[in-house]
């Protein structure tokens, strides 16, 4: 397993031409961060979406090249960001098809879509890599894991890294973990806004405005999490040394013992990647 920093190698992507293709809501996040963080030169991005109109609005938005052609755009490419749905993959490399070769380097956004369906549909031994990331990624703190399929060596690998290290952290996986990201980082922050809304509708009842609530929540969620990325300390130890003897906090943790919050989220977690499991499989 590898784990990055958010950093990126500009050198490392300065003679690279990538097409997104299916420039909606994450693909927007990741073109924007690939600019924001001068990771590629708008002449070095090209980007398709469904509809014409669409299309001129982004275009002028970014100061990239965006249009409805999927196959024009890939053959302009070194590497291939398949941004649509799921559903939407089979297709989409059925369409580009004509462009690909070994040379080029596809990274797939889509949940459960393995990458040898990506590598059979597209007909040749080319580098597939499959990405994970989740809806941080919006505020630069992200978390993806990446696979590579057959042909993908270190280089894909490094190259999507750069790419992903954009919008927060990154980490190599095996493929066969790829399911169980989709269930705890992929599926995770909408756990963690229900415990952050929990959190201040408890505020609120003890007394606390509705803002300050909120802020208190977010703000203490965040920071809990850096301290656990930061420290290197288990959370265990860190929740014991919050936790003083015969004090305030030692009472909350048996009410959220009794309630079952702990094994409530395991079962959340496993439904979430058994989900992702089914879907892979169908």
């Amino acid at each position: 397993m590898a784990m990055t920093q958010p950093t990126a190698s500009r050198e490392a992507m300065k003679d690279v031409h990538i097409a997104v293709l299916g420039a909606g809501k994450m693909g927007g996040i990741l073109l924007d961060a690939f600019l924001a963080n001068n990771l590629l030169r708008p002449d070095q991005i090209a980007a398709t979406v469904r509809h014409a109109e669409r299309a001129r609005s982004l275009d002028d938005r970014w100061g990239v090249p965006v249009g409805t052609d999927n196959l024009a755009a890939a053959r302009s490419a070194d590497v291939l960001l398949l941004a649509v749905k799921p559903v939407q993959i089979a297709d989409l490399v059925e369409e580009i098809r004509p462009a690909l070769h070994p040379g080029k380097i596809l990274i797939s956004l889509a949940a459960s879509v393995r990458t040898r369906t990506i590598e059979e549909s597209a007909g040749c031994d080319l580098p597939v890599v499959r990405a994970m990331p989740n809806t941080p990624a919006t505020v630069a703190e992200g978390m993806t894991a990446l696979c590579g399929g057959r042909f993908a060596g270190a280089g894909a690998l490094a190259l999507a890294t750069s790419m992903f290290a954009t919008v927060g952290r990154t980490v190599v996986l095996d493929e066969k973990h790829m399911d169980a990201v989709t269930g705890l980082s992929g599926s995770g922050p909408a756990f963690l806004y229900i415990i952050i809304e929990a959190l201040a509708e408890a505020g609120v009842n003890v007394g606390l405005p509705r803002d300050v609530a909120t802020l208190l929540a977010a703000q203490t969620t965040l920071g809990s999490a850096k301290m656990v990325l930061e420290t290197g300390a288990h959370p265990a130890l860190l929740k014991d040394a919050v936790t003083t003897p015969a004090g305030c906090t030692v009472d909350g943790i048996l009410e959220l013992e009794e309630g079952g919050l702990r094994v409530t989220l395991i079962k959340a977690v496993k439904r979430s990647t058994q989900r992702a499991r089914k879907l892979a499989n169908s």
